[in-house]
């Protein structure tokens, strides 16, 4: 039941709304397509870049992807929290210390363990459209403690001109979400392992420079 509603909101709602209306285009998304289990690690400039990843997804993928969503702001009540999870299947972390709370490293840990894959923005919060900050380390410390796991680095463009950070309504606009080929991490320390992630997603972002031919859209 719950695969059938992932895969109905996503696959056939979502993804026709994105593409019609958003205008959002997919680039070597045929990657992930053989991948069983993966971690997605992308820049974050819009509430939407959790709709259009999710929406790249097969219907046995769906299910067994988890976004990873700040719990302090999408699960701040109980309604609230809920519809997250309905809706995005995400797991809710705490990006600040509590100590009540469970340590997000390990919740995300016990996710890729029972074979489920994640969606990681190591910026950790939306920033200005076009602008990347700085990677924060949990993509390394995961990377390091689970290293048979492939990453696959992800660049969206043009996401946070269509549903800028504080904006409630959308702008229509041209908008690219490419695909970098999975890979486990070459790295061994933290901090070398977010170097490499970062220059991956940096090197999808060169790719820009140059103009997208309508034969590398998919």
């Amino acid at each position: 039941m719950r695969s059938a509603f992932l895969a109905f909101l996503y696959s056939i709602l979502m993804r026709g709304f994105l593409r019609i209306i958003v205008g959002v285009k997919y680039i070597n998304k045929e990657v992930i397509s053989k991948e069983d289990q993966f971690i997605i690690v992308s820049n974050h400039n819009s509430h939407l870049d959790t709709m259009a990843l999710m929406s790249s997804l097969s219907f046995r993928q769906l299910s067994k992807t988890h976004p990873i969503a700040a719990g302090d702001y999408f699960g701040d009540s109980v309604t609230k929290s809920f519809i997250t999870r309905l809706f995005t299947n995400a797991i809710l972390i705490r990006r600040t210390k509590d100590g009540s709370s469970e340590n997000p490293i390990d919740m995300m840990s016990r996710a890729l363990s029972e074979g489920r894959s994640l969606i990681l923005f190591p910026e950790g919060s939306r920033g200005e459209p076009e602008k990347m900050q700085e990677f924060k380390k949990g993509i390394g410390i995961l990377l390091q403690k689970h290293p048979n796991i492939k990453y696959i680095p992800v660049y969206m463009r043009g996401m946070g001109k269509v549903l800028p950070k504080g904006e409630k309504l959308l702008v229509p606009f041209d908008t690219y979400v490419m695909f970098g080929e999975p890979s486990t991490t070459k790295a061994a320390e933290i901090e070398e392992i977010v170097k490499e992630v970062e220059g991956k997603i940096m090197e999808l972002r060169a790719t820009f420079i140059k103009p997208i031919t309508n034969s590398e859209e998919e």
